[in-house]
């Protein structure tokens, strides 16, 4: 099986600190890759390079068997690979449905939207309402409800429907579970099967070794800036996993940056 996203020889440099030191990097078709490491491993910076935040100064990134130059987010949007971020990048006081379609608003048809530029504010509303309503978060009862008025958990479902609904080929997470209480976690971890189950990968950046190791299908290991190893949840505990990151235990040979 080919990876769907890949990179290699990923190499990023702010001044003299080298946050990628020749990384690689590969993600499945269907698969919920966790990507862990200790703080300044790199892995934001691995995270950005894939998803155009940020360029990297050598090193290839390849989407679907070809290779791609991203510049911006914008561009890997347009490409099908979504991210939620950890700071969920979104408006508090507009409302839901706006939040959903930020930057990529649906305009009327006719010379209402080419001339006047007018919103199709009920079109919109209306898809934002399946997409919460296909990821199950019931609890939305009114999608122009300003998103400052939500729970964190439900601002989490939001910002996890907006990528999937746009998402093609791959989203990624970026702490989903960050702040958030126990049953709030346990929801957006369920969403995250939810997505799953439709087809599209996942990369899951968390610092939660329980989550990670409860929704991954492999498990990508960063440290000083390169991939170390990649591991089965299965073959590994989460003591293992933390000592491979922090350097005080080396992983298996045949483990080693595969």
């Amino acid at each position: 099986m080919e990876p769907i996203l890949s990179a290699r020889g990923l190499v990023k440099r702010f001044g003299r600190v080298t946050a990628l030191d020749h990384c690689d990097f590969d993600l499945f078709p269907g698969e919920i890759l966790g990507v862990i490491g200790d703080n300044g491993a790199g892995k934001s910076t691995l995270i950005k390079s894939l998803s155009g935040a940020e360029i990297p100064d050598e090193g290839t990134v390849t989407l679907e068997g070809e290779t791609v130059n991203f510049i911006s987010p914008i561009d890997a949007r347009k490409a099908g690979i979504e991210t939620v971020y950890q700071t969920l990048a979104m408006s508090p006081a507009l409302a839901i449905a706006d939040n959903m379609f930020m930057g990529r608003e649906i305009r009327k048809k006719g010379f209402m939207g080419s001339i006047f530029r007018k919103l199709d504010h009920s079109k919109m509303q209306k898809i934002a309402h399946e997409k919460l309503t296909d990821l199950g978060i019931m609890t939305i009862q009114n999608i122009n409800q300003a998103v400052e008025t939500l729970s964190g958990g439900q601002r989490q479902g939001v910002a996890v429907a907006r990528a999937a609904a746009f998402g093609s080929k791959v989203i990624i997470m970026d702490e989903p579970t960050a702040a958030l209480g126990v049953k709030e976690s346990r929801r957006v971890l369920d969403l995250i099967h939810d997505v799953k189950s439709r087809g599209i990968p996942i990369i899951l950046i968390s610092h939660n070794m329980p989550h990670v190791f409860e929704v991954s299908d492999r498990i990508h290991i960063h440290r000083l800036g390169r991939r170390l190893c990649v591991i089965q949840p299965s073959d590994f505990s989460m003591s293992d996993a933390v000592a491979f990151m922090t350097g005080a235990k080396e992983p298996p040979p045949e483990f080693g940056a595969t």
